[in-house]
């Protein structure tokens, strides 16, 4: 019997233990964050996923600048996009809007669905294209009219607005369609608990996707401005 019961005492401990040492480690992974002395500005991205924002409470949590989906492919407009707008606004952030680009629809269609929904005469942080795999339609066309696409968009937006686009691009997508084409466009690289490799010259970096920001109910994706980069330098 005492042989038994140490069986059972050890078999509890291991367990015990292996539940705390999974537990520190998701608790490593759910709180890192890049250095915030390299790294000072914190920014947030968001949709009507989201759901309801109390953006004042967002803006006391330490986050400098919110991205927001205001568009995707060439008909969708997200409902809270203009919600967002105005209040992350009057918390005092940096804005900034995104389009979700579609692997389904021509680059020159979506292009003009982006820009009949950014407010007119507001200062914003550069436009964002979103490019990436996850939540895209299934077509996988050539890199070639990829790239056509994606560059006729590029440059409809920054005619109309006089401003370069920054790429919102994760390795696979930029790996398969961006890299060494001749696109030379700012990234905002996807990494998750670990600094970008796949590409240099980023200008935000999206480090976690299950973050936690006081206003914000669930989860909300984390990133941080390129410590060499002022923010007031990107607002007009």
């Amino acid at each position: 019997m005492r042989f038994f019961h140490a069986v059972l005492k050890f078999v509890l401990y291991t367990v015990l233990g292996g539940i705390l040492c999974l537990a520190g480690v998701a608790y490593f992974f759910m709180s890192w964050e890049p250095d915030r002395g390299t790294y000072p500005l914190r920014g947030i991205d968001v949709s009507h996923h989201q759901g309801e924002i109390d953006w004042q409470s967002v803006a006391a949590d330490d986050v400098a600048f919110a991205y927001m989906k205001a568009s995707e492919g060439g008909d969708f407009r997200d409902k809270a996009f203009l919600t967002n707008w105005k209040a992350a606004g009057e918390a005092g952030l940096a804005r900034g809007a995104y389009h979700f680009f579609t692997l389904c629809s021509s680059g020159f269609e979506q292009a003009k669905n982006f820009l009949s929904v950014l407010p007119v005469g507001d200062k914003m942080l550069p436009p964002v294209v979103d490019l990436e795999y996850t939540g895209n339609c299934a077509r996988r066309p050539s890199v070639e009219e990829v790239l056509k696409e994606v560059s006729s968009f590029v440059t409809t937006i920054e005619k109309a607005l006089g401003r370069e686009v920054i790429l919102y691009v994760p390795d696979d997508f930029y790996c398969d369609y961006i890299k060494g084409q001749g696109l030379n466009r700012r990234v905002w690289a996807r990494s998750l608990w670990h600094s970008p490799g796949y590409v240099r010259d980023w200008v935000i970096w999206q480090y976690h996707q299950q973050g936690a920001v006081k206003g914000i109910q669930g989860e909300v994706d984390l990133n941080v401005l390129d410590g060499s980069v002022a923010l007031d330098a990107i607002l007009k």
